[in-house]
Order: structure tokens, then sequence, then C-alpha cells
């Protein structure tokens, strides 16, 4: 059997479609950060590929994966200390794709929530990359070797079926060669929900601009919009057990401890009795603290997307030093003849 040691390595993606808002920033990016403190290479992608498993305008996609790089790095991200990629540019992601295409297995692909959610009652007309998706997806973590995977608890099945597609590689040939990805779910708001309605997650999608937080509101929208969120009338808990039945109180006191860098119990301990009237301006003068710079920074960095470009394709050639050579080898594995020295 090949034996292969696993450096720590942690990679993990973000769709460019446009309008990132404070969930991406709490759920993903924070957390992308405090990991380049951490003693692991680290490696983060827009993932452009997967974003065309739906149909997308060609110039807002270019401008939504240039305003996610913007984001990336407003958010704190250094693209010395980490590798900041777009998907599309280090083509061994797609190689490395059709590989596990004939690694999984049709239920495994059938059983995804996912697929199951944004296809629908209308498979027959979704494209084959959304039903592959998580192919690529295993593809874009196990192409870097990559050890462990910050995600949302909507990822975990996902990771679950690169685990599945890695132990079937191992398995069918015989080798140790893909690790058994970690994902990495922390925090007290890992998911955060709408400003409208505690029982939905914060999205994009939302027809209510008031449901979230863009990353490219300015500090008067961010504080109207906390100001405005929905509550109940109730005074807020002394602990975590009163906020059971209460996801707006919830979704808000998660919101609080997440930038404050505190446990949903630190935060009740000192707000504990307080009225909304009271805690929702503490909450939006601390929004605004984290959030306003970001806006800001992101806006700089947009003006100057020709050095976003420079960034991205730096990256790509870091990244693809990782990459074509655990490409060649899975080559090697599976039996295909491999380039010569002439």
């Amino acid at each position: 059997m090949t034996e292969t040691s696993f450096t720590p390595r942690v990679f993990s993606g973000i769709q460019p479609s446009g309008n990132l808002h404070l969930g991406n920033y709490l759920g993903a990016l924070k957390r992308f950060v405090d990991w380049q403190t951490k003693d692991v290479e680290s490696i983060y992608c827009m993932v452009d590929l997967h974003a065309i498993t739906v149909w997308q305008d060609p110039a807002d996609l270019r401008q939504s994966t240039r305003e996610l790089c913007a984001g990336f790095i407003a958010a704190g991200l250094d693209p010395e200390k980490s590798i900041l990629i777009n998907q599309s540019q280090v083509p061994e992601h797609a190689q490395l794709a059709w590989v596990f295409n004939c690694v999984a297995r049709m239920g495994w692909m059938q059983r995804m929530t996912q697929w199951k959610d944004k296809a629908g009652k209308n498979t027959q007309n979704a494209s084959l990359g959304l039903f592959a998706y998580p192919a690529l997806m295993a593809a874009d973590i196990l192409v870097y070797h990559a050890t462990h995977v910050p995600v949302g608890e909507d990822q975990k099945q996902h990771l679950e079926l690169t685990r599945d597609i890695a132990i079937k590689f191992n398995h069918d040939y015989g080798v140790n060669f893909f690790p058994e990805t970690e994902p990495v779910i922390e925090g007290a708001a890992t998911r955060v929900m709408s400003l409208r309605d505690g029982s939905k997650k914060m999205s994009k999608s939302d027809p209510s601009d008031a449901s979230r937080i863009n990353m490219t509101d300015d500090a008067d929208t961010i504080a109207k919009k906390i100001r405005k969120a929905k509550t109940d009338p109730e005074a807020l808990p002394s602990e975590a057990d009163g906020l059971e039945g209460r996801p707006e109180a919830r979704n808000l006191v998660n919101i609080y401890a997440a930038m404050a860098e505190m446990s949903v119990d630190q935060v009740l301990a000192d707000v504990g009795g307080k009225q909304f009237s009271e805690f929702k301006p503490m909450l939006a003068d601390l929004a605004v603290s984290k959030m306003a710079p970001i806006t800001t920074e992101m806006a700089r960095l947009m003006e100057n997307q020709d050095e976003i470009d420079k960034i991205l394709a730096r990256g790509a050639d870091r990244a693809r030093a990782i990459t074509a050579p655990i490409l060649s080898q899975t080559y090697d594995i599976i039996g295909m003849v491999r380039p010569v020295e002439l």
C-alpha cells in the first residue's frame, strides 16, 4: 500500500455570487482569518466553477469574483500568509473532479440534500454540473490533501461525501493517498439567521434587503437594520436555556457573541434582564465597529481591480505548486501513461 503523510492544511471556498453579507463574514471569512494564526497552511478559494452550475452573466461573474477576493482581504486575510485563488485558474480542480466522478456512485449524489433542494421537482432540467457538484467540491479539497475544512452546518453532508470518496479511492487502488478530511464547525454564529425571521438563514436571495447586513453597507445602514431587526417583547435571559423558542433573540445574541469573541453565556451574563431597546444599540455599535472598516477597505480594493487580478494570479501559481504533483501522483496510481522527458 502506498503511504502518504499529510501536512496540516486547511481549505475552504465561497461561491462568487455577489452580495456578501454578515453571515458570510461570521460563518466563513472571520473563521478563515482565525486559521491564519495557526501553524497550518491555508488555501481559500472563490469557487467560480461551482457558480456556473446555474447560468451566470459573464460580466457579473467577473465582478463578483473580484468583489469576493476584496472581501477576503478586507476581512483580514493576508494573501502572503494564505493562498487566495479563483478555482478556474487552477485546472487540477476540474481534472481531479473527473476522476472523482468515476469514483462516486449515483446513489451517493442523489442523496445530497442540496441537490434535492436546488433541483426540486425539475431534475430533468437541472444541469449535470449541479448534480456532480459534490464531486468537484471533494476535488477542491483533496487536490490539496487538505486535512481540515471550516464549513457551515449546511455543508457537513458534502464533507462526509468527500471522506467517502477518499476512502473508496484509497480502497480501490490499495493506497493511503487521500486524507479523510475533518470538517471544522465552531463558534456561536456559524449559521447566521435573517434579521426579519430568525428561523431562516441570512441569505442574499431574500427579497428584503433589511433581512441581512451586507458587507458593502455603510455605518448608518448597518445601525438602521439592527434597530429594525425583528425581536420579541421579552427581556433577554441570563442563561442560554432562556433563548429556547426565541429564534430572533437567539440570533441577535449569537451575532453579538461572534463579533465580540465571547460565548453566549458570557454575553447573557452581561445583558441578561435588558430589553431589546437597550441591547440593540449595543449590538449596532459593535457591528459598526467591526463591519464599517471592512466596507471601506473593500471599496478601496475594488477601485484597483488590476491588483486583485495580480493577487489571484500569484495565488494560482502557489496553488499549482501543490496541486500539479498531487494530480500527477493520482494519475500514476490509476494507471494513466504520464509524459516522459525526451
